[in-house]
């Protein structure tokens, strides 16, 4: 399972309306790939099918997919928005990433 704060859920229904995206109906896909300081990056994007590997989610009314050597990485992840000073993004909680990097935009495990 993977978890969507209330301000991540904002701000994902307000970029999936800009982008052309229905959040009532379409996915945000959420995902791990190889690459960044800490060896493994998060992967965000917005998609309006579901693929043959993917596992789907919904919290908060978020509807949620990843594909399934994605989950392996990110169950029990909860998605956050931080729009504070030191900068604006998504930010991944993820309590099986052992180091994750300054920036936290990667991790290892």
């Amino acid at each position: 399972m993977i978890k969507v704060s209330e301000t991540a859920r904002q701000k994902v229904v307000s970029l999936m309306t800009e982008d052309g995206f229905d959040s009532n109906t379409d996915f945000v896909r959420v995902g791990v790939k190889s690459g960044g300081c800490s060896g493994l990056s998060y992967e965000l994007t917005f998609d309006k099918s579901i693929g043959d590997t993917d596992k789907v989610f919904e919290d908060n009314q978020v509807r949620i997919l990843v594909d399934k050597k994605s989950f392996l990485y990110l169950v029990g992840t909860t998605l956050e928005y931080s729009g504070g000073l030191n900068g604006k993004g998504f930010v991944f909680n993820n309590p099986n990433a052992q180091r994750t990097c300054g920036c936290g935009e990667s991790f290892s495990l």
